[in-house]
């Protein structure tokens, strides 16, 4: 889940509720790529976040998805 913190050299001082970050993941499943408005449409759906809010989160879960992959991040342990 991506949060806030610092970005490429900038602070999203946004804070995301796990209801919100519910909306804005189904918000990026339907919402079309190409759509020139696609920004503003999930900020609205998600409410209380600004356009730039929205692009700006998506980019930190880009950032924290390319991490994982990487394997920059572990595996959770999980005691049985």
């Amino acid at each position: 889940m991506a949060s806030s913190r610092s970005n490429t050299g900038n602070t999203c001082s946004s804070i995301w509720t796990v209801k919100q970050n519910k909306i804005f993941e189904n918000a990026l499943a339907l919402i079309e790529e190409e759509r020139k408005d696609r920004w503003q449409v999930i900020a609205r759906m998600v409410g209380d976040k600004t356009s730039e809010e929205v692009e700006n989160h998506y980019q930190i879960l880009l950032e924290d998805l390319a991490n994982i992959e990487s394997g920059y991040v572990s595996d959770p342990y999980y005691q049985n």
